[in-house]
């Protein structure tokens, strides 16, 4: 099994040179992660040298679409989707939005839609206002003292009615990974698509989604080390099946159906250099010369082999603390390193002294309101949340273990 090179992973993040967050660590990666140098790059080059109306009859034009097109056919191929399977929003609440908009001209009076407790907010309330078009919205709930979704509970909640199950791949606030196969398969038997959000998934690692098989896969640029783009996956069955949002004369374009604004440029050409930076991340590691969704594979179990062991120590610290609340899994391989802790003390002045010990870290319900209610959290006082990702060191750990035992 080859390791992860840190150090390489750290020299594609111009942040990690920057003298202003010198010696301070970076623990609120779900809300945000660093931009890698590609992206960067890329943005950089846009705004200087392709700034004009893309897909027009000159050169620099041609240019600017050529960059876009890019970015959709490489993000899609890493992915094992079609190119036209992809599409571009300003962010993920706002593409769900647009789907749920689209939903509600496709669903039939009678039709349901199934969302869970679990939940940010972008992928739940979008279809829960759907209940005031006369739609049915059904609640599949988690176990209130592990936080787990369980599949026996969404068989209850499925017939003939339902036409779409959403959930999370993980939880923001929970940190579980849902079984995506297994929740996506059980929903087709049934008749149901499945819209699956994958915010707080898709940096530890950007799945297959073709093997998943979902019908509709969200995720957003911004967490995974690109500008600030939602991005959705929406399959060519349900695609053609929906209808348009866009422009009319788009109707016949499915990556522009569900855009009913004018797409940013500049960052939907610069999340090419996710792709970038992924693919240096592969060769770095000796696979250059094997096949797109092989190097895909190889870098999602680099990112979370790394994760996997720094999350052993934070863990084990964790679970020798009766007066925290680790909310989901206390097993690494079950989770993400986004760990929502429920204190004695007060959440926000956690984070404020561990600021004062230069770890980056939030407080707050981060829109998991409905997350944190089922787990018996009042949601006005929140928890502190500790998330990273694979260019966190195990230095950085180390830095956050001893703040924390000085706070806690």
């Amino acid at each position: 099994m080859v390791e992860l090179d840190a150090a390489f992973v750290r020299s594609q993040f111009p942040a990690f040179d920057e003298p202003s967050l010198a010696g301070q660590a970076f623990f609120e990666n779900a809300g945000g992660s660093y931009t890698c140098a590609p992206v960067i790059t890329r943005l950089s080059r846009f705004y200087h040298a392709r700034k004009v109306q893309p897909f027009g009859p000159y050169e620099t034009s041609r240019l600017a679409g050529e960059e876009m097109d890019e970015a959709r056919r490489r993000l899609a191929a890493w992915m094992g989707v079609q190119s036209d399977e992809v599409s571009f929003g300003p962010s993920t609440t706002q593409n769900t939005y647009v789907l749920a908009q689209a939903f509600r001209r496709f669903m039939q009076p009678g039709n349901a839609i199934i969302v869970t407790d679990q939940d940010h907010e972008a992928n739940s309330g979008p279809w829960r206002r759907l209940a005031d078009e006369g739609f049915e919205i059904r609640e599949w709930k988690m176990n209130p003292e592990t936080g787990a979704l369980e599949l026996d509970q969404l068989e209850e909640l499925l017939d003939e009615n339902v036409r779409l199950v959403c959930f999370p791949h993980c939880s923001n606030v929970v940190g579980q990974i849902n079984p995506v196969s297994d929740i996506t398969a059980i929903a087709h038997a049934a008749g149901a698509f499945v819209c699956v959000d994958g915010v707080s998934y898709a940096p530890h690692g950007l799945p297959n989604v073709e093997e998943l098989g979902p019908d509709i896969y969200l995720f957003s640029a911004y967490k995974t080390y690109g500008p600030h783009q939602g991005i959705m996956v929406i399959r060519r069955g349900l695609a053609d099946l929906l209808p348009n949002q866009g422009h009319d004369f788009n109707a016949d374009v499915r990556y522009k159906r569900f855009t009913p604004a004018g797409p940013d440029h500049a960052q939907v050409a610069a999340c090419a250099g996710m792709i970038d930076y992924f693919e240096a991340l592969a060769a770095h590691h000796g696979a250059a010369d094997l096949p797109t969704q092989t190097q895909a594979a190889r870098v999602h179990d680099l990112m979370r082999g790394h994760e996997i062991a720094l999350m052993k120590p934070l863990l084990s610290f964790l679970k020798d603390k009766n007066h925290i609340h680790l909310l989901g899994p206390d097993q690494p391989d079950q989770r993400a390193p986004t760990l929502a802790l429920a204190l004695e003390t007060n959440p926000a002045e956690a984070a404020m002294a561990l600021g004062q010990r230069r770890i980056m870290a939030g407080a707050g319900d981060f829109y998991a309101v409905r997350a944190l209610n089922a787990q018996g959290i009042d949601p006005t006082r929140g928890v502190l949340r500790i998330s990273f990702v694979h260019y966190t060191s195990p230095a950085e750990i180390d830095q956050l273990l001893n703040a924390l035992e000085d706070v806690l």
